[in-house]
């Protein structure tokens, strides 16, 4: 994998983002995914100005996963910069602002900042991303009552490939971490792509966005599943204490979203699909 690493490289070079990228065919789909290293400073000045927000300290904006049906070309993409874009760019979440008035109240000497960056944009990072579907893609999700089937998916069958890439990360002013990223397996008969945004403000709130796409290769059938769960930060933090741990492990515990996820509500979901069979 060639990483671009010049300063007066800014953008990468097409060379660069083609071996950067690996894809698996499996049956009539193709997996691929690509990670490069963070973003130089002429990328990121860009990518603010588009989308009119500053971006997360660490920003992988050449970073994705997509998955193609070839039959059809029908695709959906994972990527940074229509993650960012679905970060909310105005004041109209009283919630929101609500949590930035109970984070300044507990860090007097940031108070200006928060000040400065609440009102533009959310803060946090805590994009409503559910995946840019092709623009050649003529078929449409649609509701459905259908769940992904998640006994088929925990049977050991060999993966025949895996991969997982990060598109942000921020560590909220040193108070947390916001990161949104993407996990991969695929077997013989299936695979599942998880997206994940992962947001736990210290002594606010903790939250989980979850966006599974599940395709059986044989029936040709994609569903795709979001979640967005959240809890208040001391109910999480009340929550491990009561489950016995120790105090460093519940501070491991409050940096992990698998240990987390069964804590927090679900405050929305919807799961919907598409059969790309001809």
């Amino acid at each position: 994998m060639n990483h671009v690493t010049s300063p007066n490289e800014p953008f990468p070079t097409p060379s660069s983002l083609s071996s950067a990228t690996k894809t698996h065919t499996q049956n009539s789909f193709a997996v691929s995914t690509r990670k490069l290293p963070i973003s130089k400073a002429a990328a990121i000045d860009h990518l603010t100005s588009t989308l009119g927000i500053p971006v997360p300290e660490m920003i992988f904006g050449d970073n994705l996963v997509s998955i193609t049906h070839h039959p059809s070309n029908w695709s959906i993409e994972f990527n940074t910069f229509h993650a960012l874009d679905a970060v909310d760019k105005t004041d109209k979440h009283m919630l929101k602002v609500a949590y930035a008035r109970d984070w300044e109240s507990t860090r007097e000497s940031q108070t200006q900042k928060i000040k400065e960056v609440v009102k533009p944009y959310d803060w946090s990072y805590s994009t409503t991303y559910a995946g840019t579907i092709g623009p050649s893609s003529k078929l449409a999700f649609q509701p459905t009552d259908k769940k992904i089937p998640i006994e088929l998916l925990k049977r050991r069958d060999p993966i025949l490939f895996f991969d997982e890439v990060v598109l942000y990360e921020s560590e909220l002013d040193d108070n947390g971490i916001s990161m949104y990223s993407a996990k991969v397996r695929v077997h013989e008969k299936r695979m599942l792509l998880l997206c994940r945004l992962f947001m736990r403000l210290d002594n606010v709130v903790v939250r989980i966005r979850d966006t599974r796409v599940y395709v059986d290769f044989e029936t040709e059938q994609v569903i795709r599943e979001y979640t967005a769960k959240e809890a208040k930060f001391e109910d999480v933090k009340r929550k491990l204490y009561m489950s016995g741990l120790l105090p460093d492990d519940i501070t491991i515990g409050m940096r992990d979203p698998n240990q987390l996820d069964p804590m927090l509500g679900v405050v929305e979901q919807r799961t919907e699909e598409v059969c790309l069979a001809g």
